[in-house]
């Protein structure tokens, strides 16, 4: 392996104990590096959650200030009286005429009883 001749021009005339040190050194490098990444990584994606954190505040915020808006507008009778025209029941319709028959016959059965 003597003959072996490496890409790096760096590294070749070195000793064999020096090869190693430089391979050691990268090695603790390219760790660094990873480390760097997923820290930068993480910070990012806290940065990320707290801007979301940020704007699902703020949306809240203004859906709670529209609310009290609209409850300021509201009037109680107004309100009540809609309530109560829900709650009743609507009239029932007929169509035909001999629906119109069976509804008399009924009614006149209710009239007699």
């Amino acid at each position: 392996m003597s003959n072996y001749t490496f890409p790096c021009a760096s590294v070749n005339g070195l000793t064999t104990n020096q090869k190693r040190a430089a391979i050691a050194a990268l090695r603790a490098s390219l760790v660094a590096d990873r480390l760097l990444a997923k820290e930068t990584k993480a910070a990012n994606a806290a940065a990320k959650a707290a801007t979301a954190e940020a704007k699902r505040a703020a949306a809240i915020a203004k859906a709670e200030a529209r609310l009290a808006k609209l409850l300021a507008k509201q009037v109680g009778a107004v309100g009540a009286k809609a309530v109560k025209a829900n709650k009743r029941p609507s009239k029932g319709v007929v169509f035909g005429a001999e629906d119109n028959a069976i509804a008399a016959a009924i009614m006149a059965r209710k009239a007699t009883a």
